[in-house]
């Protein structure tokens, strides 16, 4: 049978922007459909636009340090408008920018959305095209729990267009993006109360990281309400009241509302059911959410229907935008490639871009003690940067390996503190190799730096 097309991809995000400039580089015809801004979560409404909001948040703390070192600063007035305005230009360019590496490499661009016809042939807004083989790479949406005025709130996609900036922002959701946020517009300036259902932040992270952030999210001015859900939101003249589970918990006034309980898989009108691609339960969970479902595929990316694959968010495996495109390179490499690979979803790195920041890779205490017990040895170390020796902050950084005992290997690395992100990548690549604690020993520190406290700990 010929097809129109040796590859069609569904979704011009991290995954499918890989995969589809891969398979183009193996001689392969390729389209990819696309119903909105080329780029995906990551460059649209996620990680490039959240980290210039978190650039933006440290500079009030930076002007009040650099009056320690004898600096004066005069002050400062953040300018909204200009400031998402220009967040939203540096998107679109972005997205541009991704459209023509999609030229250059021979993939054909299609706008609209896709839908399966069958297990071989895709609309796209009325026209149809067949294809021998399928990538789904449409990734995930925020979601909301089914409760009560619920639609006064807004999520992770409409925070980066705000017309003007909160005073009181109201939060819920204890993950990674309601605790970024919380600290973006503490950071910028906000009143900010997160909202959280359970005793902590994070859960999954390592204990200490949790517990650090906490800690310093709450000395930044953060207020913090656990054990606690949303009963019902409603509009009154100060703005939004929301009502709390909590029997002596007093209601929570702000003039915005976010909603940052969960990410579902994106499979809605995909069409599926018509292609014989199976799902399974996803990880969303919580009161007043119903069930959700992601993208069933092997450890090869492939679906149910042989000839159908997945990457990314939507088949909810591990949800970073680093490993949808090295998912979707393995899929090329093993397709068209002639090299059968799979994607290890193992000692990945990821960080959580708060204030303070943290960074993590491979296992966390909880983890290896369940699998290890007392084999485990764990080294922490926890001080005051040199940089608030003069500015007269009480900021603290934490720094901790997690070690096998019987073989020295150190199983994770955790850090909570400035540049975390950037420190704990040149540990993944150690902890990724199978490093030792000896290993660390022997790396001799550069000095004076934080980062050094990684080989020095005994």
């Amino acid at each position: 049978m010929t097809f129109d097309y040796d590859l069609f991809v569904i979704g011009a995000g991290s995954g499918g922007l890989a995969a589809s400039k891969r398979v183009a580089s193996y001689g392969a015809k390729v389209a990819i459909a696309e119903n909105d801004l080329v780029g995906g979560t990551c460059v649209i409404r996620g990680c490039v636009p959240k980290k210039l909001m978190v650039y933006a948040s440290h500079f009030p703390a930076l002007f009040d340090d650099a009056a320690g070192y004898g600096w004066k600063v005069g002050n400062a007035e953040l300018d909204w408008e200009h400031f998402i305005t220009s967040i939203d230009k540096e998107v679109r360019r972005l997205s541009q920018l991704h459209i023509s590496f999609l030229e250059k490499a021979g993939v054909e661009l299609i706008p609209g959305r896709a839908t399966l016809i069958d297990s071989h042939t895709i609309e796209i807004d009325g026209r149809k095209v067949t294809a021998d083989k399928i990538l789904i790479a449409v990734g995930g949406r925020p979601v909301k729990p089914d409760l009560a005025g619920m639609e006064y709130g807004i999520t992770s996609n409409e925070i980066f267009h705000l017309k003007t900036q909160p005073k009181h922002i109201a939060i819920i959701g204890s993950g990674y993006i309601g605790t970024e946020f919380a600290c973006i517009m503490r950071g910028l300036g906000s009143q900010v109360t997160q909202i959280t259902r359970g005793e902590k932040i994070l859960k999954g992270f390592d204990e200490d990281i949790r517990t650090e952030i906490e800690e310093g999210m709450t000395n930044h001015g953060i207020r913090l309400i656990k054990n606690n859900v949303v009963k019902a939101v409603e509009k009154v003249s100060e703005g939004l009241k929301l009502t709390l589970s909590g029997e002596d918990q007093e209601p929570v006034i702000a003039d915005v509302f976010l909603v940052a309980t969960g990410r579902t898989p994106n499979v809605d009108g995909l069409g599926l059911e018509n292609a014989g691609v199976d799902l399974v339960a996803s990880s969303v969970e919580g009161p007043g959410y119903s069930t959700t479902n992601a993208i069933a595929v092997n450890e090869y990316s492939q679906t149910s229907q042989p000839n159908i694959y997945a990457v990314g968010d939507v088949t909810d495996r591990l949800n970073l935008t680093p490993v949808a495109i090295g998912e979707g390179r393995a899929f090329a490499d093993s397709e068209f490639g002639n090299n059968r690979r799979e994607f290890s979803h193992q000692t990945v790195a990821t960080a959580v871009f708060s204030n303070p920041e943290a960074a993590t890779v491979g296992w966390t205490e909880a983890e290896a003690r369940e699998k290890f017990g007392d084999a485990v040895t764990i080294y922490r170390t926890r001080f005051r940067p040199m940089y608030h020796s003069l500015t007269g902050k009480q900021e603290r950084t934490m720094m901790k390996l997690v070690v096998d005992s019987n073989t020295d290997k150190v199983l994770g690395a955790h850090m909570v503190g400035e540049s975390a992100a950037e420190i704990i990548q040149g540990v993944a690549i150690a902890v990724k190799m199978g490093a030792t604690k000896k290993d660390f020993d022997a790396t001799v520190g550069i000095h004076p730096s934080a980062a050094e406290e990684f080989v020095t700990m005994r």
